[in-house]
């Protein structure tokens, strides 16, 4: 039996690109990827919605060393599009012997994004994967040129599309053709195109080598404060943060939190100085209840250790000078 292995973020023109590979009789099969950047989500309820088989893979490692250093840069913010789409598309080649698949499609379509999908760049991806033959672009194949799965009739190419530019018009006919009606819009997903996120990632590479994968998490999550070059401090701004920052909370960390009056868990990665543990707790009490102009009793705690510091609420302009 034919198959493909279809690169599949989930969104509707990778759902068309599936189909149209299906029109022939060819068997497919998703690959989808996640990072702590990027979810697998929105491929795994596309998938189950048209019934796709996937395989989901965590690229971190991968992805990381990548995104420290790409070849062929960043997009407005810190997101590598170019080297990010090389790497998925290597990744699912190396696979293709494994999953019994003869070659791997995505639903690029030409000209939709200027920075990654014009015709040079479509190229530069494919070639720079190593799977530049294999490679198959369904829904703009009539305008690229032939790749081994049409040339060797394993596809045939007058049944697949030349949709090209940004427009959506036929790609939502094409959803009415097949049914499809319940899909996400084409917009993101990956946190390294959100400014926010991109300040604190920078942040983290210029100051820490050695980062873990939970140094990431923790930039998803609450107010971020640099107290010196060494040390960050997290505020959790709800509930939801607070319980986040207490889930990611490592030995060798201290966790700062009002006493007496309701606010925020803050996180001190590492622990740190005396010093720091008086600023981290006039930071948590200027975002807790407490009074602003009163000396307030903080908790800290490391392990099994607890000590209580008396502070004043910081000043909001003391706090705009360190936060990230």
């Amino acid at each position: 039996m034919t198959r493909g292995l279809a690169v599949f973020s989930g969104g509707l023109d990778s759902i068309l690109a599936v189909k149209v590979i299906q029109d022939q009789g060819i068997d497919v099969l998703g690959i989808t990827f996640e990072t702590p950047f990027f979810s697998a989500g929105k491929a795994r309820r596309a998938a189950a919605q048209i019934r796709l088989p996937l395989t989901v893979l965590d690229i971190t490692d991968e992805h990381l060393r990548m995104l420290l250093s790409p070849r062929y840069g960043y997009g407005k913010n810190l997101n590598p599009c170019i080297d990010c789409h090389i790497l998925m598309i290597k990744t699912a080649g190396d696979r293709m012997a494994e999953l019994g698949a003869d070659f791997i499609f995505t639903g690029e379509v030409l000209g939709q994004r200027p920075m990654s999908q014009g015709k040079q760049m479509l190229e530069v991806i494919a070639k720079n994967s190593g799977y530049r033959d294999d490679l198959l672009r369904p829904l703009s194949a009539r305008l690229l040129p032939e790749t081994r799965p049409e040339r060797e009739g394993i596809v045939q190419r007058d049944r697949l599309l030349d949709i090209s530019g940004r427009g959506r018009k036929i790609q939502i006919e094409l959803a009415d053709y097949y049914g499809i009606s319940d899909y996400d819009p084409p917009a993101g997903g990956c946190l390294l195109t959100d400014p926010m996120f991109t300040i604190r990632l920078k942040d983290l590479f210029s100051h820490k080598q050695d980062f873990s994968r939970r140094d990431i998490e923790l930039l998803k999550v609450g107010r971020h404060f640099r107290l010196n070059e060494s040390t960050k401090i997290v505020v959790g701004r709800n509930r939801n943060d607070n319980e986040t920052i207490q889930k990611l909370t490592e030995k060798g960390d201290v966790t700062v939190y009002m006493t007496s009056f309701r606010g925020p868990t803050v996180l001190i990665p590492g622990g740190g100085s005396a010093e720091v543990l008086h600023l981290a707790a006039a930071i948590c009490a200027r975002y807790s209840d407490a009074p602003r102009d009163a000396d307030v009793t903080v908790t800290c705690l490391c392990e099994s250790r607890t000590s209580f510091v008396d502070v004043t609420a910081a000043s909001p302009e003391i706090i705009a000078t360190w936060r990230i």
